[in-house]
């Protein structure tokens, strides 16, 4: 009499199926339907692990969250935001962005803000919001996601980080090349980055751009009009995002990581150049 055999993973189920990978007996609750008969779930698992994974237009990777970043974002923006309301205007003079010198022929000679080497403000002030206009942070933060969200699932994670970060930097060096005297902060030059990031992909994609042209070009108005808005750092994010997403888009598949990180650096460099020219304009 034959020995009865028993599913691998169930030894009290007797079965006739192999796996058609390792031979494995698999009783019907550990069948996993192939190409070619059925497969056990250690086969399975393991021919998901060597599979290419799927990869975005820009060639990211796909997760499995592809709004993740701009959710993250939106609720430290927000999180940052209850502080300011919480502690009140020291958030604010501590983290906004600003560089100012009195006179040479002052004494003493004193400095304060990014002049003062408090580089750490060209970024948080990204992160800062008016505390008396809850418009000001609602309307980013819906701009944010609106326009986000959608450049998130194009970019993948790390290329939509780089364009967010390097437009926000983009804002604070025009700012400090232009108006270093004002204190400035709003995550605006960086939304203005992923403005400029959607046009070209949905260029790129030969998506109808009316829509996001329409919305883009009120809102440069808005900047140019609206008393108060920091048209240098919406412009500055705006001009950096466009660069690199034009270099993330049309990189040539053969060197396309080459191309794409490449500009981002090299956007991030004048970025950064431009900035310690404007601080030590300040300072001189």
């Amino acid at each position: 009499m034959d020995q009865a055999v028993c599913c691998y993973r169930h030894p009290d189920r007797e079965t006739g199926i192999r796996c058609t990978r390792c031979e494995k007996p698999i009783c019907p609750d550990c069948m996993v339907s192939a190409s070619v008969g059925f497969q056990c779930p250690d086969c399975v698992r393991q021919g998901s692990a060597h599979a290419p994974r799927q990869r975005t237009v820009a060639g990211g990777v796909v997760a499995h969250d592809p709004f993740l970043i701009t959710k993250i974002l939106i609720a430290l923006n927000i999180a940052v935001f209850a502080i300011e309301l919480a502690v009140g205007d020291r958030v604010v003079e501590d983290l906004g962005l600003y560089a100012l010198c009195t006179p040479k022929g002052f004494a003493p000679h004193q400095c304060i803000g990014v002049a003062d080497g408090e580089w750490y403000r060209v970024i948080t002030s990204a992160f800062l919001h008016d505390r008396s206009n809850f418009f000001h942070i609602g309307f980013n933060m819906l701009s944010l996601w609106w326009i986000g969200a959608p450049l998130e699932r194009l970019l993948g994670r790390s290329r939509y980080i780089a364009i967010y970060l390097i437009s926000a930097l983009a804002g604070s060096a025009a700012v400090l090349l232009i108006t270093p005297h004002s204190l400035t902060l709003g995550a605006s030059g960086a939304i203005f980055g992923l403005f400029g990031g959607i046009a070209v992909f949905m260029r790129r994609l030969r998506y109808d751009m009316r829509r996001i042209l329409i919305l883009l070009v009120l809102n440069i108005v808005f900047s140019f009009t609206w008393p108060n808005v920091s048209w240098q750092a919406h412009m500055g994010g705006l001009v950096a995002g466009t660069v690199v997403a034009i270099g993330m888009a049309y990189a040539p598949r053969e060197r396309r990581d080459v191309v794409q990180w490449g500009t981002a650096a090299g956007v991030l460099v004048l970025t950064v150049v431009l900035t310690v020219i404007a601080v030590a304009q300040v300072t001189s």
